[in-house]
């Protein structure tokens, strides 16, 4: 890893910093080839004027330069937004993602920049997770940024959401690692808490402002993911889900690697039990975590959320406990109670949030955003086909076949 000068005078001068978001924004030029680009020609200025000789050779087909208002264009929209961009060689760059060899040469960042550099760890985990699942998620991000954590995920739906909600409840925040641009909430769903994120926590991305997800950049993602902290937890995962790509990413950046077990009869445990079999410390309580990760997340003081401004806000808000729809953000409100001939569809819901654990059934209908008197009604109909059972304590649970 190369040595960092972190004195005022290693920022990089505008136009070189021009030049290399020109690099990184110029199709066919991936990581590694803007790092070796520069370190050929000693500059990515230098290095621009030498590319259209390099593509006359032939020898790098679909690279293609890109064009200079473009660049321009994304720099003033940066700043409209009032984002930063953080390149590989200046001071503020996380550190923990610079010893990768792949890193990215550029990141955007939205919000609280300082917390990419403070002890971390990554919360991840199945888009279609359980109720059970989401809840232990929650639990168990809140518990670490009480602890001082900074809880890194994905944004994605499921387990993701989870562990963005509860670890901004906490005093360690969190930070979201988008695979489209910082501005694009992905899902849609989402966009509340991406706003949230952004003013409490941090949004960053390799990706440019306005840029679309694309399957083929969320592998590109998770490595900036698993680059970030310290370890990566899964708390629920199925054989091919991409959770487990970050899981092996970090094994390679030799980071910690963690999973919570789960029932066999679920499918969705039987990558976190994979992992398990592998070698991945087995993690039930944040406590677990913090004894893995050892001195390592012994967090410098951090404000609480409440205590740091909001980036959105013109003013400074009273100090207090945060207010109701605040605390709720990233959670739609309740559904209405669907149509009669939308029963099913509401079953189906149901029947995708629940696990062979059993899960109490408020907490049900709140990770399902549905109404308890609707939840009731498709609890029932799952009941007489037979896909689901009760327990005591109100609870209720899938059906194990």
């Amino acid at each position: 890893m190369r040595t960092i000068d972190r004195s005022p005078e290693a920022c990089l001068e505008p136009a070189e910093r021009f030049a290399r978001l020109r690099l990184a924004r110029s199709p066919g030029i991936g990581p590694k080839s803007h790092r070796r680009l520069i370190e050929r020609f000693g500059s990515a200025r230098a290095a621009i004027e030498a590319l259209p000789r390099l593509l006359a050779t032939g020898r790098w087909p679909g690279v293609e330069l890109a064009a200079p208002d473009r660049v321009e264009a994304e720099l003033e929209a940066i700043g409209a937004l009032g984002a930063r961009l953080l390149f590989v060689d200046e001071p503020d760059y996380p550190e923990r993602l610079r010893a990768l060899a792949d890193a990215p040469p550029v990141l955007l960042a939205h919000g609280a920049v300082e917390l990419l550099g403070l002890p971390s760890v990554a919360v991840v985990g199945a888009r279609n997770a359980s109720a059970h699942g989401r809840l232990l998620a929650e639990r168990l991000a809140r518990e670490l940024s009480e602890a001082g954590l900074v809880v890194v995920s994905g944004l994605a739906r499921g387990i993701d959401t989870a562990a963005h909600g509860g670890a901004l409840e906490g005093r360690g925040s969190t930070v979201a690692v988008l695979a489209s641009g910082v501005d694009q909430p992905y899902p849609e769903e989402n966009a509340e808490l991406l706003e949230r994120i952004a003013g409490e926590g941090c949004v960053v991305s390799e990706r440019p402002l306005g840029a679309e997800p694309q399957a083929r950049h969320f592998p590109r993602r998770n490595r900036i993911i698993a680059g970030l902290a310290l370890g990566v937890l899964v708390v629920e995962a199925a054989p091919a889900s991409g959770s487990l790509i970050t899981a092996r990413l970090a094994l390679e950046a030799g980071r910690e690697v963690m999973a919570v077990p789960g029932s066999p009869l679920d499918p969705r445990h039987r990558g976190t039990n994979r992992l398990l079999r592998e070698g991945a410390h087995l993690i039930e309580t944040a406590a677990d975590v913090l004894e893995v990760l050892g001195g390592a997340a012994r967090p410098a003081v951090v404000a609480a959320p409440a205590q740091r401004p909001n980036r959105r806000m013109s003013g400074a808000a009273p100090a207090g406990p945060a207010p109701a729809k605040a605390v709720a953000a990233g959670r739609p409100s309740l559904r209405p109670p669907p149509a009669e001939e939308d029963t099913s569809a509401t079953a189906r819901l149901v029947l995708e949030g629940l696990g062979v654990e059993p899960v109490a059934i408020d907490d049900l209908a709140r990770q399902c955003q549905i109404s308890p008197a609707v939840i009731q009604d498709a609890l029932l109909e799952l009941e007489l086909a037979g896909r689901v059972e009760r327990h005591p304590g109100n609870r209720v649970a899938r059906r194990a076949r």
